[in-house]
């Protein structure tokens, strides 16, 4: 109850919608000058077709006036968005420095944690586990003696025969094939394919 609750808008935000504040201002201004100019120019018409050369020349030059006006406010509107979003992308810039400096400070604990001497204690305790394995595997590989190694190749011989058995090759010559004659009926009818075709 007794303490103040802090607030998220930041001094940054406050400038930020005044600046905004500004511009809208400016823009209704803006808008209701480009009215006034719509209705001095008919009236300066008018003021013509009445025959009143002398008041339309005074009011026209005030609408001139006007439109100065409205070159310095859309200036100062540009001005003011231009600094809406230069303070804006500086809070961008500002949230990304905060996540490199906390990202910083992570990497530096790890760091403390974990030393080159620990990663290198550890790499070499990875490659004697490899070469003792490795050791390992060449004794039971190397349990054979040769009488069972001379079994396993003719084992291996024997599956293979097995496999390539072919069936034997006449050692007589082939007959030759004589080519039959075409009967004598089926060449018109070929000729009436290629006609109706």
């Amino acid at each position: 109850f007794g303490r103040k609750k802090q607030s998220r808008v930041t001094e940054q935000d406050k400038a930020i919608l005044q600046l905004k504040q500004q511009r809208d201002k400016l823009k209704q201004y803006q808008k209701r000058i480009t009215q006034q100019l719509e209705r001095e120019r008919e009236i300066a018409r008018q003021l013509l077709r009445d025959g009143r050369e002398r008041r339309a020349k005074l009011l026209l030059k005030k609408k001139r006036y006007r439109e100065q006006l409205l070159d310095k406010t859309e200036n100062q509107i540009t001005s003011l968005e231009t600094m809406v979003q230069s303070i804006e992308f500086t809070q961008i810039e500002m949230k990304v420095i905060e996540g490199l400096k906390i990202g910083n400070e992570c990497l530096n604990k790890m760091h403390q944690v974990m030393s080159i001497e620990e990663v290198e204690r550890i790499l070499d305790e990875t490659q004697e586990a490899v070469d003792y394995q490795r050791q390992i595997d060449e004794l039971l590989a190397g349990s054979f003696t040769q009488e069972d190694e001379d079994a396993i190749l003719e084992e291996l011989d024997a599956i293979t025969q097995e496999q390539i058995e072919l069936p034997a090759v006449p050692s007589e010559p082939l007959p030759e094939k004589i080519p039959e004659k075409v009967p004598v009926k089926a060449r018109p009818r070929q000729a009436e394919l290629v006609a109706a075709s």
